[in-house]
């Protein structure tokens, strides 16, 4: 059994009896910053969804692939919306990979979340990293928020990640709204990676089950369907494969098939580019070999609206 973490001085206040969705994430991805109280919530889900695990391994290697599809582009900031305890794999060290320079913000309210990724989180010499107490449904705080401005030039584009988080606010709280007051801040440029549980196809019994769990949570959990998924993606260009289930987002063709695939859809959206006559067409990106041989998305301006012929790579913005 996970030893129980301490609370850090100066931390807020938290309820420890009460199940956290970002504690009992740690606990999915085997982690020990977890409590009683959420490794008992976990284990009753696992009595309906024993590959809880492997779902949350899968959302987890989704966002990795989604920083690397960024950073191809020429993304080298990056904002990480309801960031979870920090593990092997975090955005700022994918994305330093590709480029030590890269700038990463995270954001949560969850305070032990807070702690840890403060006291964990070191960036490479050359980038930079921040962390933002903020509640994911107050974009405006977290975009006018000093230590993101500081971070972020919003004259270059910006790579946005919501993984696993929407599922967390109700219809009530309008997530789709949401996601386009999130989208109203980003340049143009930018693109948006969002994982998203979904009930479809799925058993009912295990659907009631997690959803009467996350009740007594710190925060209800809300399936919904694909239709309602794919709407989060509204005025953006869904890049290939499109909404798909987690594990198959450009999944590297010699793994096999997750058999957890079914319980999250994810994709990748990117905010219109191309300028014709006045207005802004939504481009179409899709997955070419370009010279040398390498793989990346570009825009084929064969299916976009526009005279060009060809593919034409996403320019790489000016590093600061």
């Amino acid at each position: 059994m996970s030893s129980e973490p301490r609370p850090t001085v100066g931390m807020s206040v938290f309820n420890t009896a009460v199940p956290s969705p970002a504690r009992m994430y740690d606990y999915y991805l085997g982690g020990k910053d977890n409590y009683e109280s959420d490794r008992r919530a976990a284990d009753e889900i696992y009595t309906q969804i024993p590959d809880l695990p492997e779902i949350a391994r899968d959302n987890r290697a989704f966002l990795q692939r989604a920083v690397r599809a960024f950073a191809e582009t020429g993304i080298r900031q990056f904002i990480d919306i309801g960031a979870g305890l920090p593990t092997q794999g975090n955005v700022h060290e994918i994305a330093q990979q590709v480029d030590p320079a890269s700038r990463v913000v995270y954001v949560d309210n969850d305070p032990i979340v807070l702690a840890h990724a403060r006291a964990l989180l070191v960036s490479d010499p050359l980038g930079a990293t921040a962390y933002l107490d903020a509640d994911l449904r107050d974009p405006d705080t977290i975009f006018r928020h000093p230590d993101l401005r500081d971070l972020i030039d919003f004259d270059q584009p910006v790579g946005l990640l919501m993984i696993a988080v929407l599922h967390f606010i109700t219809d009530e709280e309008d997530p789709w709204g949401l996601v386009s007051r999130y989208r109203s801040y980003l340049p143009v440029g930018s693109q948006i990676a969002i994982a998203h549980a979904t009930s479809e196809d799925r058993p009912a019994e295990a659907v009631q089950k997690m959803t009467d769990v996350y009740k007594k949570a710190s925060a209800p959990f809300n399936f919904r369907t694909r239709k309602q998924i794919l709407a989060l993606f509204d005025g953006l260009s869904l890049l290939d494969p499109g909404l798909v289930p987690c594990p198959d987002w450009r999944r590297d063709p010699n793994t096999k098939a997750s058999p957890s695939a079914g319980w999250n859809l994810a994709g990748v959206g990117a905010l219109p580019a191309i300028q014709l006559s006045g207005r802004v067409s939504p481009p179409v990106l899709r997955w070419h070999r370009h010279g040398g041989g390498q793989w990346g998305y570009g825009v084929d301006q064969h299916r976009s609206r526009g005279p060009a012929a060809g593919v034409r790579r996403a320019a790489r913005p000016h590093r600061r």
